[in-house]
């Protein structure tokens, strides 16, 4: 009964526009005290939040936070779409390739969905349809293109992963550079065969000349170097996550001195979006520290657990049917929210299935992503409009074949778990 109680509170506290983090604690706290009393509650309120985000690794996010900040000051987002666009145009479709790969570019420093999703709206979809693109297409493309930076190493989804399931951030964080490969070339072959369906949908663009593309590399040069010098220095161990992620701050912030000369209020404001960021997701893992410890001391984890493994159908079942809740969650909350929400009770059950954790960690942020496209609430088809003018009802039905393909990506990855593994495993 408590249980019920304290569920029915979490989703009324959502459904009226609560903030996660607040909702999580209030309905958590609810429950402490009704079902285990008022010294337990304040035991767990004294304790909870300084161990939530008491840890070392927890750095890396307000860091990661800076670093996108610091590199959308730059303008270097307008350069990636830019030379992208100049390398691929001829190629049928080449503009929503260069789309895809800047999305990947920005997402490899960006490390968050919506902000990257938002910021190709404002770039790349106008030049698609200028360009004569057909919108739905072009707005699918942006849409699909801003899930890629949930996985590339700047991610600070796959950083709130690795704290909540305890796993190793590094490993990991380079447990999502293949994957993202694969998604990447998923989203373009995606566009390749809608083109060649149909070639009206996305005319060539005009051809640049070979000195003006080279001259173009020049000004996407320093940040690739920077996404370079951060995963280079995780992947190798001569720096932690914690401390790459403070290098790549520091990066950000000369990046956009030496490229875009901001003013001091435009420095402060970026500083200030990133401060905002990471105390948002500090009083959401705090949140979700005390809802754990009511699911915790409730036994609700340890009977799914003890339910499912007495189930007489196959493991895979089971995930998939997991993965399943995951796009229906996906398509009306936000991930940052899923996770914390799911991990603490869905991962005891994958560990007792025997799959590897940080397998299921990428798996399952892909599988999110593709929520964020699904109606009726995909979050990014949502900014897409938005930011681009168009009909939501456009954007989602311009994601509809990425939503297949991408299915048939997660199915690649699931079938093949060193797709996911085999990076980490050479760290």
């Amino acid at each position: 009964m408590t249980l019920l109680l304290v569920m029915v509170a979490l989703f009324a506290f959502l459904a009226i526009g609560v903030p996660v983090g607040f909702a999580m604690a209030v309905s958590g706290s609810l429950g402490l005290y009704v079902g285990f009393g008022q010294e337990v509650l304040f035991g767990v309120l004294e304790t909870a939040p300084i161990s939530a985000i008491g840890s070392y690794e927890l750095i890396t996010i307000p860091m990661f936070l800076l670093m996108a900040e610091m590199v959308l000051l730059s303008g270097v987002a307008d350069d990636l779409f830019k030379t992208a666009a100049a390398w691929f145009g001829r190629i049928p479709g080449g503009l929503g390739i260069a789309t895809t790969l800047a999305g990947a570019g920005f997402g490899a420093i960006c490390g968050t969905s919506t902000a990257s999703a938002a910021t190709l709206s404002a770039t790349s979809l106008p030049s698609m349809i200028k360009q004569g693109y057909e919108p739905k297409m072009a707005a699918g493309i942006v849409a699909i293109s801003g899930t890629l930076a949930m996985l590339l190493p700047t991610s600070v989804a796959l950083v709130i992963f690795a704290l909540l399931a305890e796993v190793n951030v590094a490993k990991l964080l380079m447990s999502g550079i293949i994957p993202a490969m694969l998604v990447t070339a998923t989203i373009i072959t995606t566009i390749l065969f809608l083109v060649w369906r149909d070639p009206s949908r996305a005319p060539r663009a005009p051809r640049v000349a070979l000195r003006e593309r080279l001259h173009l590399l020049k000004g996407v040069g320093p940040m690739m170097l920077l996404f370079s010098v951060v995963t280079g220095a995780i992947f190798s161990g001569l720096a932690t996550p914690t401390e790459a992620s403070a290098v790549g701050a520091l990066g950000g912030f000369i990046l956009a001195i030496t490229r875009a000369k901001p003013s001091i209020g435009q420095l402060l404001h970026g500083f200030e979006r990133a401060a905002l960021g990471s105390c948002m997701i500090a009083m959401i893992l705090m949140g979700a520290s005390i809802f754990g410890y009511f699911f915790t001391l409730s036994h609700v984890t340890q009977d799914l657990v003890a339910y499912v493994g007495a189930l007489s159908v196959s493991r895979w079942i089971i995930v998939i049917l997991i993965l399943a809740m995951y796009i229906v969650l996906g398509s009306f909350m936000d991930q940052i929210a899923i996770l914390v929400l799911t991990v603490p009770i869905v991962l005891p059950l994958i560990k007792s299935l025997g799959f590897d954790p940080i397998w299921f960690g990428i798996i399952k942020i892909v599988t999110a992503e593709v929520g964020m496209i699904t109606p009726p609430i995909g979050l990014n088809c949502f900014i897409v409009a938005r930011y681009s003018g168009r009909p939501v009802t456009e954007v989602f039905r311009g994601t509809m074949p990425h939503f297949v393909a991408h299915l048939i990506a997660i199915a690649i990855m699931v079938a093949f778990p060193a797709i996911v593994l085999w990076l980490p495993s050479h760290m």
